[in-house]
């Protein structure tokens, strides 16, 4: 089992970029320095993903030095198996907010289970939720099909321009883009519903019970009721015997 979690989710996340490095130098021919996976995880650490192997009986519990409870998921560095590392552009030349996918890699023994499509996913919500991004942007080999089917076809990107020669050896790229707006959310609406829920919840909530005149007619009303039903079953008449019989 996999699961994808932001690469902030972890204390101490830096302990996880050489393994998220060793991903990339095992799958790409583009690849970085540590000390830019470190640029990426300190500047925008909310838009990097890392998809994980669950251990097989789950993760365990820690107890830290204080005694007190710890552990899980966030205290826990498992396999790394795949990963997005995504930024905001600092200076958009286009003067709009976007965010670009630096670098996407799942490893070849986790193909096939969606993983991509996930962390892809998960990266752009982030930065449309945490920014406001307008869109999103990346650079992916014109030979590269699979990348290609992922990015057109499942989620929706569309080609803006061929960049000539962008890589190091000399091959093209295609530059793509998809937009973000409708992904954004809106807090004005979202405060305008809770008004809403809280005005309506004042007045359908319990107003406590009924006092003065009308309150006592109905106790008197239900208390009528019970001893005229006891008296129907024959209770009243069982109890005065009981009670004679008592009394002998």
């Amino acid at each position: 089992m996999v699961d994808i979690l932001p690469l902030s989710s972890y204390p101490s996340y830096i302990d996880l970029l050489p393994s998220i490095q060793t991903c990339n130098i095992t799958n790409l021919p583009e690849n970085y320095f540590l000390k830019y996976y470190l640029y990426h995880a300190l500047t925008w650490p909310q838009l990097s993903f890392v998809a994980v192997v669950r251990p097989k009986n789950g993760y365990t519990k820690h107890t830290a030095p204080d005694g007190s409870g710890a552990g899980s998921v966030a205290e826990q560095y498992p396999k790394v198996v795949g990963y997005v590392l995504a930024k905001m552009e600092e200076e958009p030349t286009d003067g709009v907010a976007h965010g670009h996918i630096t670098s996407l890699s799942v490893m070849r023994t986790h193909r096939r289970l969606g993983i991509a499509e996930r962390l892809m996913r998960m990266s752009q919500r982030a930065m449309a939720e945490s920014h406001r991004a307008k869109y999103v942007s990346l650079h992916v080999r014109m030979s590269n099909t699979a990348a290609l089917r992922l990015y057109r076809d499942t989620l929706g990107f569309e080609v803006e321009t061929v960049e000539s020669k962008y890589y190091a050896d000399g091959e093209d790229a295609y530059a793509m883009r998809m937009d973000l707006s409708n992904m954004w959310v809106d807090w004005a609406e979202i405060e305008r519903k809770d008004r809403e829920r809280a005005a309506s919840d004042e007045k359908d909530g319990d107003e406590g019970d009924e006092v003065g005149e009308l309150g006592k007619k109905e106790e008197e009303k239900e208390k009528m009721v019970r001893v005229k039903v006891g008296r129907g079953l024959g209770v009243g008449d069982l109890v005065e015997k009981n009670e004679a019989q008592t009394a002998q």
